[in-house]
């Protein structure tokens, strides 16, 4: 069983920065995809970010949306994935979710971050 344990959401004003960390313990899969995906109100859950692991070249992936703004990157000797979040806007407001995902069925979720952005 895995646990991802997400921090670093709350509230900023439009055009500031936050920095989401989701920590992950337990039995964990070498050859993984960490990411992270965002909820807002009345909406499907999307796709934020996403990084391989160091044996998959640590590749990433960005939504559209927050390329430039965006980055995410990881602590592989602390199972940690980081989401550096610039120049937020309102639409970025959302709960945010952190997933380590690897083959077959290996498919976690943390509990979800709120990041709120005023105008």
């Amino acid at each position: 069983q895995v646990q991802l344990v997400e921090s670093g959401g709350g509230l900023v004003q439009a055009g500031g920065s936050l920095r989401l960390s989701c920590a992950a313990s337990g039995s964990i899969f070498r050859i993984n995809v960490m990411g992270w995906y965002r909820q807002a109100p009345g909406k499907q859950r999307e796709l934020v970010a996403q990084i391989s692991s160091v044996t998959s070249g640590s590749t990433t992936n960005y939504a559209d949306s927050v390329k430039g703004r965006f980055t995410i990157s990881r602590d592989n000797a602390k199972n940690t994935v980081y989401l550096q979040m610039n120049s937020l806007k309102p639409e970025d407001t959302a709960v945010y979710y952190c997933n380590l995902r690897g083959p077959l069925t290996y498919d976690f979720w943390g509990q979800g971050t709120q990041v709120t952005v005023s105008s």
